[in-house]
């Protein structure tokens, strides 16, 4: 991975992890955590695109208490899944 790519993903974590309310911080910190290496660069790019949201918009998509702008809704869909497969295996 070359320099720009790894700022480019420290970058991103950083963004997931302080997000502004403690609820997006506890589902895309550790969701960037575990995806973000693996993303290609167009998902990275909407990855991004999706951080540029506020927060009161994001977590009702998430947790699917409202639906997801089509430009976000397969990786709304990607983060949900992971929220719910991590919360599974907590219990």
């Amino acid at each position: 991975m070359s320099a720009p790519d790894a700022a480019r993903l420290k970058r991103l974590s950083m963004r997931s992890w302080r997000r502004g309310t403690k609820e997006m911080d506890l589902i895309l910190g550790p969701f960037a955590d575990a995806r973000l290496a693996a993303m290609t660069p167009e998902t990275l790019e909407r990855y991004e695109a999706l951080l540029s949201e506020n927060d009161q918009d994001l977590y009702p998509w998430v947790t699917g208490a409202m639906p997801a702008p089509a430009a976000h809704a397969e990786l709304i869909a990607e983060v949900a899944a992971f929220l719910r497969s991590r919360h599974a295996a907590a219990r």
